[in-house]
């Protein structure tokens, strides 16, 4: 008898659920350039968690996928690390100086989004430089992926170009070493807006679901540098996240790529990190 061999899910989604994604990503993302504005030297971190949720909750977010995070200064860079309770918004201020990553995943109708917010206060040259190549990362995942290169590859693609520039890989530090995970639309009927460990139940009964229903088939929802990530590109939407830093400096993109059967491409390009890199090239030319 010939082995059995696990099919490649078709993608799920249609235009109509890509544009709603799209929409919380960018209502994500409107909130943490809101929080950006407002943010300055005294503020902790926990003062920037509460006024990221404000703002999603004003916007009409009841739900999410974890709650919002915010790392001021070293903590950008994960140092010293070394349990999951260390990425919860803690009473480190913000100082002139400092770099500061926001990150919040808003869901809305079962629609999720999980994005990265990197800033700084005042003048940061280090900041500046790793905004600048962070983009080289952006364009190498999304080259690789389309390439249909097994997860694991990939990330030892980003892991290669790390090691180029110079910088860390912080990716490493999250639970589980992830550099992405996938993002489906939540149907779960667990009661709303209530968290566990920094997650929604919603989010984790729906996660619960994705590992035992992809593991069956050999894959794995978490995408990382292990066993469990050599697979092709599963199709559907993946939250991806590089995280890099220098030193006491970290800055991370997190944003939803779109993978199909035959291709991929970032789900929208009308993004603070990505308009930056445009304006930057806008100014050199």
């Amino acid at each position: 008898m010939s082995p059995t061999v696990a099919r490649t899910p078709g993608f799920a989604y249609t235009a109509q659920d890509l544009d709603r994604f799209r929409e919380v990503q960018q209502l994500a993302y409107h909130c943490a350039e809101q929080v950006a504005a407002w943010i300055e030297p005294g503020v902790t971190e926990r003062q920037a968690t509460a006024q990221l949720r404000r703002c999603l909750v004003a916007a009409g977010v009841r739900d999410f996928f974890h709650i919002p995070f915010a790392w001021f200064g070293d903590r950008t860079a994960f140092r010293h690390f070394h349990t999951p309770l260390q990425f919860f918004a803690g009473s480190r201020v913000l100082q002139e100086g400092m770099p500061y990553v926001l990150d919040c995943a808003p869901v809305v109708d079962g629609y999720t989004a999980d994005i990265g917010y990197g800033g700084k206060v005042g003048d940061n040259p280090v900041w500046d430089r790793l905004a600048l190549d962070l983009r080289v990362y952006r364009e190498l995942i999304l080259r690789e992926v389309r390439a249909r290169k097994p997860l694991n590859e990939v990330y030892a693609a980003v892991d290669a170009q790390i090691a180029r520039h110079g910088y860390d890989n912080r990716h490493q530090v999250y639970p589980g070493r992830v550099i992405g995970h996938q993002v489906t639309r939540n149907t779960s009927r667990a009661p709303m807006g209530v968290n566990l460990f920094g997650f929604g139940v919603r989010t984790l009964q729906t996660l619960g679901r994705e590992l035992i229903s992809e593991r069956l088939h050999g894959r794995s929802p978490l995408w990382a540098d292990g066993r469990s990530s050599h697979h092709a590109p599963t199709p559907g939407l993946w939250a991806v996240e590089p995280h890099i830093a220098f030193r006491a400096v970290g800055i991370k993109f997190e944003e939803l790529l779109v993978v199909t059967e035959d291709d991929a491409y970032w789900l929208d390009d009308d993004l603070p990190h990505v308009r930056r890199w445009t304006r930057l090239e806008e100014t050199a030319a």
